[in-house]
């Protein structure tokens, strides 16, 4: 007896003594335990959305691609597709599953030695715990502060919560975090579209995603898909015909389709991008979810980049062929060689080929993969016939080369030559990558909002953005708002301004003598004639009556330059600017006055549908009625303020529709609706531009080399830009009304000659009906002609400041603008 109780006794001192231990162990494993409730504050790195004004998705931006959705939202066959490949006994268990613990602890002695890979135990709310709260350390002590925390969260949470955080944070390979994302990623749907099939294939992943790629490992991921089907009906999520159905599928992964407008858009999306990163910083952007409707208009997009691509192409053509992108060798299996060099992503209908044959009549073509089979084999090799048609321009290696020029294709191209080749109804076309870069910017002049923005040839061949970032000189292009400052300084559009020659010294031994483009003089001449036929003399003299002062000063409000030196050279645009800030400008004209603030974002919305950017501040109380009872339609007020006066933005207007219909750019008459516009054409035509718009759009475009070198002698905005913006016309005018421009309140109109501003009885040859502000009127004879240079100065700089370096740029780069 006396033993017996002594064993007890003993037993109850060692049950004491562990007792003791466990708690002791217990206190030390949770002593620095991660506080859990910190999941209930928890918000992923969600990916950030760019949408288009129709809300067409064209960009995202994250660190991890995650769209979060809520628990209720995720469809119950992609829980249960989960829960049976990761942890049958969720809903039923505390956190920790000690069955599951024993069966795999029993697994793994059982395969101990066999190499086969270890069985894990753990829950999803370990997972949890481990993945947002410790670290994967595999130590036995994690081990504990993990089970510890797991029960800690089962006792806080609610079993769909500790789901919803689990489904939406899993990592399921390519770059896709949570079961939304991963969707996508590999079926191109929203999960509320995933098949059972589907869905196993996803909760297959999470273990050791790279080892079940659908594409390098479609045997294992098919085998481990068709694992988890199983799994689900032996726990009777499906029945017997359902799994044998998807198990019999195949696995179905697709790769995600860009949208056409996301392609296009890449110069569009990169400066939002700037724009966002600039505002919120780079931590926020991509990772707080934020949902951004920009003012992207994907129709007009497309046709910016198909008409500059267009216009590119043609003048560098016209330049003759500069020979093969690479060589490769053209016998044997070339399609892996070739499959390797990367195209131009973002001009698909351009496809990489190597010439395998040549003869005089043409060359026959191995083409690029349009996608290595995934499994490393390429195919049938696809090969076409390009005909001496689609590549007669490339014959000879110059535009101007007068010997040399190849006979036939066979002299032009070599086997082995790789080159580019788009598809042109029955044939095929050669194509080369232009050395010519340009822009193109189209924006609502109402409001200031940028539709369209082409900013080079290709992203994927220069990111360089020549619409925002690219400095050049606007030449021509610039002299509206020397006339505006006429204008609204008193003068008419029949204001007489001598075209005569000019030379001035500069005050260290030479003379600058601008000139016309023409070289030709005309004597004394109107404001409008001025204008439209583009007469360099006669904007010299107007600035010089002006002064530079007023004029540096206009420059500066329509927000062309930051600062512009009051140098007489500057009046023909000899300063520095970019495309969009030039049509911003113009859109001042062509909304009668008004500041423009260009904008590429309406609007910002962060994860919760929260706005907390509106660029459209103007007041509308009438906007938000409950219901409509035959009151008038509202109208926001708009308060901006006024750059210029109305009157003179209308006569502005109506001398550059006169560049349109009589002047230096009568081809985009062609279009035949009312159109304004303005050509600009610098120094030995190193940078070309047109600039004009309608009541409702406004679009600019201008062409240059990256590293500014004459394009050609003859080359002009005329010739080379406004044929671009003719294209780009065609299609934002289309199914649209022709609208008129509206003459302010109390302007007057009355006929006039054009070349000599007097009036004249209507109907009268070479009349037009001028615009006139009230109390002011054409003069009938006798009338005044400023020179511009009735005072003893004749300084084309007289600044005492200036550099010698300076002066020699501003004498050598501002003869011939046009």
């Amino acid at each position: 007896m006396k033993l017996l109780v002594n064993l007890l006794g003993t037993c109850l001192n060692l049950t004491v003594v562990v007792a003791l231990a466990a708690a002791s162990l217990v206190a030390a494993l949770t002593r620095h335990l991660p506080d859990h409730r910190t999941l209930a504050n928890w918000e992923p790195a969600v990916t950030s959305r760019l949408y288009a004004a129709d809300g067409t998705m064209v960009a995202e931006l994250a660190r991890e691609r995650r769209l979060f959705l809520p628990i209720a939202t995720i469809p119950a066959r992609v829980r249960q597709a989960f829960l049976s490949a990761e942890d049958k006994n969720f809903y039923t268990h505390p956190g920790i599953d000690v069955a599951s613990i024993g069966t795999a602890l029993f697994a793994n002695l059982a395969n101990y030695g066999s190499g086969r890979r270890m069985i894990g135990g753990s829950t999803i709310t370990q997972q949890i715990a481990k993945n947002f709260l410790l670290t994967s350390d595999r130590t036995v002590e994690r081990k504990l502060r993990e089970a510890i925390l797991s029960l800690r969260i089962d006792q806080t949470y609610s079993k769909d919560r500790i789901l919803e955080l689990y489904l939406n944070d899993i990592y399921l390979g390519r770059g896709a975090y949570g079961v939304a994302q991963a969707a996508l990623t590999y079926f191109d749907k929203p999960v509320s579209e995933l098949s059972v099939a589907e869905a196993a294939f996803l909760a297959a992943l999470p273990k050791a995603p790279n080892n079940y790629d659908p594409d390098r490992q479609a045997e294992r991921a098919t085998g481990r898909r068709n694992w988890v089907i199983d799994q689900m009906r032996q726990n009777g999520v499906i029945d017997t015909a359902a799994a044998a159905k998807a198990s019999s599928s195949s696995l179905g992964v697709r790769q995600r389709q860009q949208s056409p407008a996301v392609a296009s858009s890449d110069y569009f999306t990169e400066d939002v991008r700037r724009q966002l990163s600039a505002r919120y910083g780079d931590a926020a952007l991509y990772t707080a979810g934020f949902s951004v409707r920009t003012t992207l208009d994907p129709r007009l997009q497309a046709a910016a980049m198909t008409a500059l691509r267009k216009g590119l192409v043609a003048y560098d053509q016209a330049k003759g062929y500069r020979g093969p992108v690479t060589r490769l060798p053209s016998s044997g299996n070339w399609a892996p060689a070739l499959a390797r060099l990367q195209p131009l992503a973002d001009v698909p209908e351009w496809r990489l080929g190597v010439v395998l044959a040549t003869d005089k009549d043409g060359a026959e073509i191995g083409l690029r993969p349009t996608a290595a089979a995934r499994s490393g084999a390429l195919g049938i090799n696809e090969t076409i016939r390009l005909g001496r048609p689609g590549m007669a321009w490339a014959l000879c290696r110059s535009a101007k080369a007068k010997r040399g020029c190849a006979a036939g294709p066979d002299g032009a191209l070599a086997p082995g030559d790789v080159v580019y080749v788009e598809k042109a109804g029955d044939g095929y076309l050669l194509r080369q990558p232009p050395l010519v870069q340009g822009a193109l910017v189209s924006m609502d002049p109402n409001t200031g909002r940028v539709l369209a923005v082409a900013g080079g040839f290709s992203y994927a061949q220069s990111e360089f953005n020549r619409a925002t970032q690219a400095y050049r000189q606007p030449g021509s292009s610039f002299k509206p708002f020397v006339y505006a400052a006429a204008l609204d300084n008193g003068y008419a559009p029949t204001t007489l301004v001598m075209d005569a020659p000019i030379a001035l010294a500069d005050g260290a031994g030479r003379v600058w003598k601008p000139k016309n483009y023409d070289g030709r003089f005309s004597g004394p001449s109107t404001l409008r004639v001025g204008l439209e036929n583009s007469r360099n003399l006669m904007t010299v003299r107007l600035a010089r009556h002006l002064g530079m002062d007023l004029v540096a000063d206009y420059g500066k409000r329509f927000g062309i330059y930051d600062e512009l030196k009051p140098y007489l050279p500057m009046s023909l645009g000899a300063g520095e600017t970019t495309l969009l800030r030039l049509v911003s400008a113009y859109a001042v004209i062509a909304n009668g006055g008004r500041a423009v603030t260009p904008s590429m974002v309406d609007r910002v919305q962060d994860r919760y549908g929260r706005t907390i950017f509106r660029h459209d501040q103007r007041k509308c109380d009438a906007c938000n009625a409950s219901d409509w009872t035959g009151q008038e339609e509202p109208m926001p007020v708009d308060d901006r303020d006024y750059v210029l006066d109305p009157m003179t933005a209308y006569q502005v207007t109506s001398m550059l529709r006169g560049v349109v219909e009589r002047g230096t750019a009568r081809n985009v008459g062609s279009l035949g609706v009312p159109i304004a516009g303005k050509t600009g054409t610098t120094n030995d035509e190193k940078d070309v531009w047109f600039v004009g718009y309608t009541p409702d759009i406004v679009t600019g475009v201008f062409l240059g080399y990256d590293t500014p070198k004459p394009m050609g002698y003859g080359e002009t905005g005329g010739g080379l830009a406004a044929p671009i913006f003719i294209d780009f016309m065609k299609v934002a005018l289309a199914g649209r009304a022709a609208a008129d421009f509206h003459a302010p309140t109390g302007m007057m109109v009355e006929a006039t000659d054009r070349k000599s501003g007097q009036p004249v009885p209507a109907g009268t040859p070479g009349a037009i009906l001028e615009s006139f502000k009230p109390g002011t009127a054409p003069c009938a004879g006798g009338c005044p002609v400023i020179d511009g240079f009735e005072t003893a100065s004749t300084s084309a700089t007289a600044d005492a400041d200036l550099t010698p370096e300076q002066r020699a740029k501003l004498l050598t780069n501002s003869n011939g603008l046009y």
